[in-house]
């Protein structure tokens, strides 16, 4: 028989499944998953972003290798690791596998060489601290047969002039480990160049994410001391008639709305502003404007005008021009620095010469042509890092413009020494890792014993990160400091943190 008190407890028990269930059926609190947009990039110029953001994280979080005090004893212990296995990422870009894809400045084939009588820029001596050599417990030495380069020989240079080029279009993870890798050198300058067609694909008073994200990065850098030159190149499509390749807008006041813009954002981190980037080449110049200096000094000075509206102090340096002679791709850029001066840059006193002096397979104290040999890529100063800064100069000087520096905001020499598979192109073969190195440091120390130059910037610090140039063969991956590879810095990785640390000796650079 159910009594009242059972058939009370039943409805009580019924009362709690319904209450249950309704519970179970009721729409919960959504979680929110934020993806950041990735924008659209186009080979060569930028590889697609989450790609680059996927390398990028594979190589972060780099022990520094064994740090040796100057002393006369020998340390017991072997040297650290300095880097431990990652994969390499396996996505493709739009390259095909195995093609190269040459991004560097040309040279045509029917150029003469014009004299050159320079003189060779002071020398400073080298450091003399003779460290004895490391060794271990075996008493063997901790520097690698293959690498035989001699910490004692290494110069002392400055930091506060040194700059890198850094590929920033990464996600927070990727640009973090990028910051380590810029702050762990402690040097002075970094460099990232602005892809206006990204941050405005659409209209000219849009602030995208993109454009946020930058000028986050750029904020990050900004923090930690460093100062920062922006390059600004690239037109967005809205902006130009002829969208073939990269070029500037129809309009040259456009491009001065735009930095007018960035500098109302985030001008007060800017230490430095270069005008477009190697508009002597025509793939950087498709449009109306003419190919010539006089068709840049059309869009430098609206530029100009609006950077000194909005401060005195930021430093403006031209576009470098490729070092490069007259095809109906490109102009000699010492003819275009030529036009430049013709059509009125000699009226801006206050601005630095933008100058990409690269050597190719060249040491940076050698001029064209006193190599001796007949391997090729040594016939013309167009291929000498000594002999462009030099000629620019000559031309500087015989425009009244002696006062202006020489700014390098590009230059370095590519290796694929280390790299799997095929050189690009031949010249890279003439050097390796640590030749690289040495003749990285070795011009470092050139500009800075040479009073009309001003910061040089390293080309570059980590595009090899970027999906597939190496299995593609990309030269932008043979001038990188930072390979996805074992290990992943590069000797002149080590060579420069060991050269602006003047109280530390490295025992290897491997």
């Amino acid at each position: 028989m159910i009594t009242a008190k059972t058939r009370t407890g039943q409805i009580l028990i019924l009362f709690f499944l319904v209450v249950l269930s309704a519970a179970a059926c009721r729409p919960q609190t959504p979680i929110l998953i934020y993806v950041t947009p990735t924008p659209q990039a186009t080979v060569p110029e930028q590889a697609n972003l989450t790609e680059a953001t996927e390398a990028v994280a594979l190589a972060t979080n780099t022990t520094v290798p064994t740090i040796v005090p100057p002393t006369t004893e020998s340390p017991t212990e072997a040297p650290t690791q300095v880097a431990t296995q990652r994969p390499v990422p396996t996505e493709t870009v739009t390259t095909p596998e195995g093609t190269a894809r040459v991004v560097g400045a040309v040279v045509g084939p029917d150029y003469t060489p014009p004299p050159t009588n320079t003189p060779n820029p002071t020398r400073r001596a080298r450091r003399q601290t003779q460290t004895p050599t490391p060794t271990t417990e075996a008493g063997e030495p901790t520097i690698a047969p293959t690498s035989p380069v001699d910490p004692s020989g290494l110069p002392n240079l400055d930091p506060s002039s040194i700059g890198l080029q850094v590929h920033s279009l990464l996600d927070e993870t990727g640009w973090d480990g990028v910051v380590g890798d810029i702050e762990r050198l402690e040097i002075g300058w970094v460099k990232i160049q602005i892809d206006w067609s990204l941050l405005q694909p659409n209209n000219a008073d849009e602030i995208t994410e993109d454009f946020r994200r930058q000028e986050l990065y750029l904020e990050s850098l900004d923090q930690r001391g460093l100062k920062l030159l922006i390059s600004v190149a690239k037109a967005p499509a809205w902006a130009r008639s002829n969208t073939t390749e990269a070029g500037p807008p129809d309009d040259p006041q456009v491009l001065a709305n735009f930095i007018s813009l960035m500098l109302r954002e985030f001008g007060e981190i800017v230490d430095a502003i270069e005008i477009w980037n190697e508009p002597n080449l025509a793939r950087e110049w498709r449009g109306t404007l003419p190919f010539s200096g006089a068709g840049y000094m059309q869009l430098f000075g609206p530029a100009y005008d609006a950077i000194r509206a909005y401060s005195p102090d930021i430093v403006i340096v031209t576009g470098g021009p490729a070092p490069t002679s007259n095809s109906d791709s490109s102009v000699d850029d010492r003819n275009y620095l030529q036009q430049m001066y013709a059509a009125g840059l000699g009226n801006y006193p206050d601005v630095a010469i933008g100058v990409h002096p690269y050597g190719w397979g060249n040491p940076p104290d050698a001029h064209c042509c006193d190599m001796g040999s007949e391997r090729g890529w040594d016939d013309d100063p167009h291929f000498f890092f000594l002999d462009t800064l030099d000629e620019y100069r000559e031309i500087m000087v015989a425009n009244g413009h002696e006062n202006a520096q020489l700014w390098p905001t590009e230059f370095g020499w590519a290796t694929w020494d280390g790299l799997p598979g095929e050189a690009p192109e031949a010249w890279m073969t003439y050097n390796d890792r640590w030749s690289q190195g040495e003749y990285i440091l070795r011009a470092f120390q050139i500009g800075q014993e040479t009073d009309y130059i001003g910061p040089m910037f390293l080309w570059n610090l980590n595009f090899a990160l970027l999906p597939s140039l190496i299995e593609n063969r990309d030269e932008r991956a043979a001038y990188g400091l930072i390979v996805p590879l074992q290990p992943r810095e590069r000797p002149a990785y080590w060579m420069l943190y060991d050269a602006v640390h003047p109280d530390i000796m490295l025992d290897r650079y491997n």
